[in-house]
């Protein structure tokens, strides 16, 4: 296994709330405010109760009460529901989340919060009940493939970082109700017509060549006299990503865009069918940067460039490569002028061997270790280094590299296949996203309805 030139993993996580979108379909939940409900006021026929205005207890109280933060229809979202799923929050951005930071995201999780209970409810109307077995396994699903533990351990785990799995399990819940609501209610009176995807297939056609780009967004809707203050949050977003926060998860928290619940992904798109101001900086940006705030109409956004390709082309990047790895580390306690002598060395052994069959013989002299890895993927090596090795000849090596701490190496290619012509979605799987498109708008319309109807009192 390659594991020395294996690249580093980015900042990007998939925040540890929408885990669960692994192992369930994705339901797009607009990140709308919510209207500020009037609080619940003192009733004026107390007054008939001839009460004393300072009442002294008889008794202590008969147990702890959880303050509700909301009432939905009905229905109770305490301080401690806000409190464990912020805890998920702040674990999986490795516990560096400011107070400041932590009370807009108790404001979002509020949010989020409100709309799964609008779900779950909308679920029950509808006489859809999801077995608490579904959920149960659904959770074990996350427990192996998300966190790599059983699930007493994945238990364990919410209960030291002060969530629960009750709090989690509640969100798998949340998710299935609102995609059986979808499949009942949306999903059956959206069609997408043979017409409109053979057109789609001629634009894509016509498009080949072009560039596309696959891009993270973060929206934060803006009014003329509210845009100082939301460009200054879009700011903080900012440093927090720069500092290694997930892209995925503020998205998910933040973003008021209907991708907010697929952390913000916007798929492949061309530029043309963007905004300009964001087309402009997406034009200039390379795989991996972030930008932002960028001023839109009607708000501000954050973009992350994941990748980009050109349409319907073969990206040299997909090639197949085999590779040996010559490496050679220095002991501890190296100088900087031995270890130059020792490259020197190095670099001028590396030249004299002759193709794949010969390194073996040259790192025997030089001491060095051979790593040999014939299925690496071309874009799964650093930046710098695909560009180097896609640039090899079969038999031909890289430039060395390294430092003192990591020694001195090379890649030696010796072998390549390169990808086929990407031909495109099929006919049927582009009928299928139009499905899918059209389907997440009416579930966001559908969820503003939703909240629009209910009786939302805020404590």
């Amino acid at each position: 296994m390659l594991q020395s030139i294996k690249p580093r993993v980015s900042g990007t996580f998939a925040l540890t709330m929408a885990l669960v979108l692994g192992t369930l379909p994705v339901a797009i939940r607009a990140q709308q405010a919510q209207p500020a409900a009037a609080a619940a006021g003192g009733n004026s026929s107390a007054s008939s109760l001839n009460l004393p205005a300072n009442p002294t207890f008889l008794a202590k109280p008969l147990g702890a009460t959880r303050r509700a933060t909301a009432l939905v229809n009905g229905e109770i979202i305490t301080a401690t529901d806000v409190d464990q799923r912020l805890a998920l929050i702040v674990s999986a951005n490795g516990g560096k989340v400011s107070a400041e930071e932590q009370d807009r995201l108790r404001a979002q999780v509020l949010r989020n919060l409100i709309d799964e209970s609008l779900e779950i409810q909308e679920a029950k109307q509808a006489d859809i009940s999801i077995d608490e077995n579904e959920v149960a396994d659904a959770y074990a699903r996350v427990a192996t493939g998300n966190f790599h533990q059983d699930v007493p351990a994945l238990d364990a785990y919410l209960a030291r970082i002060g969530s629960s799995p009750n709090s989690l399990k509640r969100q798998i819940k949340g998710e299935m109700s609102w995609q059986r609501v979808l499949r009942r209610n949306v999903q059956p009176f959206v069609n997408v017509s043979e017409a409109e995807v053979k057109e789609l297939v001629e634009r894509l056609k016509a498009a080949k060549g072009t560039e596309e780009f696959r891009l993270g967004e973060i929206f934060l809707s803006a009014t003329p006299e509210s845009r100082p203050q939301v460009s200054e949050n879009a700011r903080r977003i900012v440093e927090q990503l720069r500092q290694g926060g997930s892209f995925v998860a503020y998205a998910r928290q933040y973003s008021e865009a209907s991708t907010a619940a697929v952390g913000g992904d916007l798929g492949w798109i061309r530029l043309a069918l963007l905004p300009a101001e964001l087309a402009t900086a997406a034009r200039q940006m390379a795989p991996g940067q972030l930008v932002g705030p960028i001023e839109t109409r009607g708000g501000v956004s954050i973009l992350y460039l994941i990748d980009k390709r050109q349409v319907l082309t073969a990206d040299p990047r997909d090639a197949l490569l085999s590779l040996k790895q010559v490496a050679i580390d220095f002991p501890a306690g190296t100088k900087e002028a031995e270890a130059a002598k020792q490259a020197e060395a190095f670099a001028a052994a590396m030249k004299s061997a002759r193709g794949c069959g010969g390194v073996d013989a040259v790192a025997k002299q030089l001491g060095a270790k051979v790593v040999t890895n014939d299925q690496v993927r071309a874009r799964d090596l650093p930046g710098p280094l695909q560009e180097a090795v896609l640039a090899l000849g079969v038999g031909e090596a890289t430039s060395p590299f390294g430092s003192l701490q990591e020694g001195v190496r090379a890649l030696m290619l010796c072998g390549r296949d390169d990808p086929k012509a990407d031909n495109g979605p099929s006919v049927e799987e582009l009928r299928q996203q139009m499905e899918d498109e059209r389907v997440n708008k009416r579930a966001q319309m559908y969820l503003r309805d939703l909240r629009r109807d209910a009786i939302i009192e805020y404590n």
